[in-house]
């Protein structure tokens, strides 16, 4: 991955899950509502076990979820926390504009 792509990647996460935070905060009313959903949407893109084995051989699947946690890449990790970084913010900038008067839906 060349620092290019490595820094629009950056930049794609954190507006993608703000945009998609901002929506979801505005249509719901809660304001964290998709940092809480984000670490379901992480476990998703890293881990390739269906979500059912998480419930019916979970010892198994949760020590894979961990193994492929552990081999990410620094750079995979600074991407995926940008994203988290992009929900978060989104859940700040709704409190302000509440708080600031707005109404939004």
């Amino acid at each position: 991955m060349t620092i290019v792509m490595f820094i629009i990647s950056i930049l794609l996460f954190f507006v993608l899950f703000f945009g998609i935070g901002f929506l979801l905060n505005m249509l719901l009313r809660m304001s964290w509502v998709m940092a809480i959903i984000y670490p379901i949407v992480v476990i998703f893109i890293v881990d390739d076990v269906r979500f059912i084995e998480y419930f019916t051989n979970s010892g198994q699947s949760f020590q894979k979820l961990g193994t492929n946690f552990a081999n990410l890449a620094p750079a995979d990790l600074m991407i995926l926390i940008s994203g988290l970084a992009g929900a978060i913010v989104a859940g700040i900038v709704i409190k302000l504009l509440r708080k600031k008067g707005y109404q939004m839906f």
